[in-house]
């Protein structure tokens, strides 16, 4: 049910002008679906989130998220070769063999703790680094904050990601459940940085977080590098 969506904002940002402004010309659009999610997350993910938080030791906690990361790594190593990052691929490369054996499938981030640290690349850096531009800013459903960019590149990324090419289909969704439940658990902690109109906050600090992942840093940042 992504694709099609997908494709309508693709018509969408080329079938109408940037006039509202240069970087969320929807914003009438994204506020309605942003306040769709807030509900959602309001009354049904947070109070699970932190159920889950609350119920789930630290090093189980600490070790789910690494198992997460640790399956997205090939998604990280794929876009290091489309971006000729060759050296950064054999290091990602490295993280997953390493976690995956020594890590106990990624259990624990053992990789890092020897050198090899976590750097993640996905579809929409990749574009951005060959010079295809954000396009403008787009709340999708459910997901959250985006850009016609990265929106797009949720596709391909998606070939990438092994936990598409589980067969049992209620294993399959309850793996991308749990994945989705650990980042927001991940995000409780943060929510108080929020300030002021959050929907400006959160559409702020997403751009200015992307630009710095496709620029490698190379940006000025206040919000850090984590992409969960």
């Amino acid at each position: 049910m992504r694709t099609p969506f997908l494709l309508l904002v693709l018509v969408m940002a080329w079938a109408q002008p940037l006039s509202a402004s240069e970087s969320d010309p929807w914003e009438g659009w994204n506020r309605k679906v942003d306040a769709f999610n807030q509900f959602g997350d309001r009354w049904v993910v947070k109070p699970v989130a932190t159920a889950y938080e609350f119920i789930t030791p630290q090093i189980v906690d600490d070790g789910v998220t690494n198992m997460y990361r640790n399956i997205r790594e090939p998604i990280t190593i794929i876009n290091d070769l489309l971006q000729l990052k060759i050296k950064k691929a054999g290091v990602d490369t490295g993280r997953l063999l390493l976690n995956s054996t020594v890590g106990l499938l990624g259990f624990f981030d053992v990789a890092s703790k020897a050198g090899l640290q976590r750097q993640p690349e996905d579809f929409g850096q990749t574009l951005g680094t060959w010079g295809v531009p954000p396009g403008p800013y787009v709340v999708l459903p459910l997901i959250g904050p985006s850009n016609v960019r990265d929106a797009f590149s949720l596709v391909p990324d998606s070939f990438s990601n092994p936990i598409a090419y589980i067969d049992q289909e209620w294993v399959r969704y309850s793996t991308v459940a749990g994945y989705y439940l650990d980042l927001r658990a991940n995000a409780l902690d943060v929510e108080e940085l929020v300030t002021g109109d959050e929907y400006v906050f959160v559409r702020d600090a997403y751009l200015q977080d992307r630009e710095y992942q496709v620029k490698d840093g190379a940006v000025e940042d206040d919000f850090g590098d984590e992409d969960f």
